[in-house]
């Protein structure tokens, strides 16, 4: 039995059953159901909603595989899953496009005050001067991360005439032409846009702190469509008032139960989502059309199904 715990493109479910497996389609089901259903799973198909974990691997002793749609595997228990012989599966080709894209309209948007200018005329303001843009072209981007996302980031930019100053902390001799490979520091001292495309890991958790924006030099505009702990929200907020950057672009957050936040966290919320210079959307980035067909369709081709 194959269980698929998140929303997926038919065309999933469809080849599973075609191949002669039995599918159970939960995309609301819970850690706690998935606990007591997984014991015949041979194989688990999640996404960023439920961890996996030792408890549910050790319910599930047919388990062959855990196939993620879209990127990153934090929330399995990698390790545990290998010493299973458990063959864990992420699909980033599927929807790096999607992020790229959206990620570009997030920072034309923030540039060139698009939001901001829309609510205006909403009101009857017709403000001219007040929303004067900033171009891109010309510009230095840096770009945390360069893995799937951050190359496709890359390639779209190109097309502007930016520099592109790519860190990667395990990944050496990429650069060329337009793209520089450059360590942290140089991104957060020449940059005039960082955006950032890391998994969440140890290292990579807050890294957009206040040590962070205390380093930036040419107050950029800030983009994550990446995991919403890699930017500490409140240091964002100081930032800001502080005039360290020229505004953000969040497609995630901290806590993204918004109608399950705590005190600061509402606080912080509040606060970012009055601020003109500040653009949040729902976790969309990687949530195209043609990257929810796209993120089934490697999945199954990794599967060999």
């Amino acid at each position: 039995m194959i269980i698929i715990t998140a929303k997926a493109h038919p065309v999933l479910i469809e080849t599973f059953e075609k191949k002669g497996f039995e599918v159970l389609y939960a995309p609301s089901i819970t850690y706690e159901e998935l606990l007591n259903k997984v014991e015949q799973a041979t194989g688990l198909v999640v996404t960023t909603r439920i961890k996996i974990d030792k408890a549910i691997i050790d319910k599930a002793p047919k388990l062959q595989w855990i196939g993620r749609l879209g990127s990153g595997l934090e929330l399995i228990d990698l390790k545990y899953a290998e010493e299973k012989n458990i063959r864990c599966i992420s699909t980033p080709e599927g929807n790096r496009n999607a992020v790229a894209e959206h990620s570009l309209g997030l920072l034309l948007n923030l540039m060139n005050n698009i939001c901001r200018s829309q609510a205006a005329v909403k009101q009857h303001l017709w403000l001219r001067e007040e929303n004067r843009g900033t171009e891109l072209s010309g510009k230095t981007v840096g770009i945390v991360g360069f893995g799937n996302t951050g190359q496709a980031f890359a390639k779209l930019l190109l097309a502007f005439d930016v520099t592109i100053l790519a860190y990667d902390k395990y990944k050496f001799g990429f650069g060329a032409g337009p793209v520089k490979e450059a360590n942290f520091e140089q991104v957060c001292k020449y940059s005039d846009v960082i955006s950032f495309h890391v998994p969440l890991t140890e290292e990579t958790r807050y890294m957009a702190d206040t040590a962070f924006f205390g380093s930036l030099k040419q107050k950029p505009y800030i983009l994550n469509t990446s995991r919403g702990k890699v930017l500490k929200l409140a240091d964002l907020v100081t930032a800001l008032e502080l005039g360290q950057v020229s505004g953000a672009a969040l497609d995630v957050l901290e806590n993204e139960i918004i109608n399950d936040l705590n005190a600061d966290e509402e606080r912080i919320f509040h606060i970012l989502n009055n601020r003109p210079d500040v653009i949040l959307t729902p976790h969309i980035a990687g949530y195209s059309t043609e990257a929810f067909y796209l993120m089934s369709k490697v999945l199954l081709d990794k599967l060999d199904v």
